[in-house]
């Protein structure tokens, strides 16, 4: 069965658009989960995350070197790295006559995490990322370059060739996004005073009390809404009220296949409880670790030598990584 649910999750990846939710469990441990925050000192909760998530991420911008203090820092990283070069493999892949050569990542997190993983990755593969940026010394978020492709044609313009692109959207903001005037400019550094939406339980209503996020949000609606999409959802618990609600409507659309994957299997009661349903859906699952074999999931110990299992980005990697052009090609799958 687990072997099953595996080609099936390949052969969506490689066939259908594809589009993925990452949320805050895919940057822990280096960014522990708001949960693991308490007030004290005279600092909220809410401070704290924030306080981390900006640390983190100068580390991320302004260290080279490995240093054993901030282990979980660069072990993120790499899990992060992995991910965007399984991703790659599976749009070399992909036929551009059927669907695009693009993913989209839509992420709540607003570390740098997926920046700095694609800027190495960049270093090695023909890719373009697609940040909505616009312009060149000054750098602004403009929504309406992310519906854009990039192709390269022959000498003589005897073909063209689509090259693979990732667009990362970031509904909640991003700690190096700084508010100019009526615009918002993207740095590559860490502001002051970042464009965020941070996690105080009113994340609804500043998300679309802000046009740019509230542009964000219509994309991420939209592209859920195109044909034969497929959406894998990782490290996201649908706590964000508003995005929960997006995706109760996208699953109306037939053609919208939504994985979303648990830590542990606790979490499938917990999906299903924030978004109201009942059960999952035909084109709704939720995948835990008692849906793999143990090669892929983690084994962890507690402290009463209890084993348990768990699934996190890595895993998914794993299972991605895997990913064949036969997998297109297979209709059995």
């Amino acid at each position: 069965m687990s072997e099953d649910i595996i080609k099936q999750l390949r052969k969506l990846a490689i066939t259908k658009q594809l589009n993925f939710l990452l949320g805050s469990g895919t940057s822990v441990p280096a960014i522990p989960l708001m949960g693991a925050f308490h007030d004290i000192n005279g600092k909220s909760a809410n401070e704290q995350l924030f306080e981390r998530v900006e640390e983190v991420s100068k580390k991320l911008l302004t260290t080279s070197k490995f240093e054993l203090a901030e282990k979980n820092t660069y072990t993120v990283l790499g899990n992060y790295q992995k991910f965007i070069e399984s991703v790659v493999s599976i749009l070399n892949l992909s036929n551009s006559r059927q669907i695009p050569k693009n993913v989209n990542i839509f992420t709540t997190n607003y570390d740098l995490y997926i920046e700095k993983a694609t800027d190495q990755i960049l270093k090695k593969y023909k890719l373009v990322f697609n940040d909505g940026a616009t312009g060149y010394f000054d750098r602004y978020l403009d929504s309406s370059n992310f519906n854009r492709t990039v192709s390269y044609k022959g000498l003589n313009d005897n073909y063209i060739n689509e090259i693979p692109s990732i667009t990362l959207i970031k509904p909640h903001g991003s700690i190096n996004w700084e508010k100019q005037d009526e615009n918002i400019l993207i740095k590559n550094e860490v502001v002051n005073e970042p464009v965020i939406v941070k996690p105080d339980g009113y994340e609804a209503s500043t998300t679309f009390e802000s046009n740019h996020f509230h542009e964000m949000l219509r994309i991420f609606q939209m592209e859920l809404d195109k044909p034969q999409s497929v959406l894998f959802v990782i490290g996201f618990s649908f706590q964000d009220k508003h995005i929960a609600k997006m995706v109760k409507r996208a699953v109306q659309n037939p053609e919208l296949m939504v994985y979303v994957f648990g830590y542990t299997d606790s979490d499938r009661q917990t999906f299903l409880n924030n978004l109201n349903f009942e059960n999952e859906r035909f084109n709704f699952k939720i995948l835990t670790p008692e849906n793999f074999e143990d090669d892929y999931n983690n084994k962890n110990v507690d402290d009463k030598s209890n084993e348990w299992f768990s699934f996190t980005l890595s895993n998914l990697t794993n299972i991605l990584s895997g990913t064949k052009l036969e997998e297109s090609k297979d209709d059995n799958a």
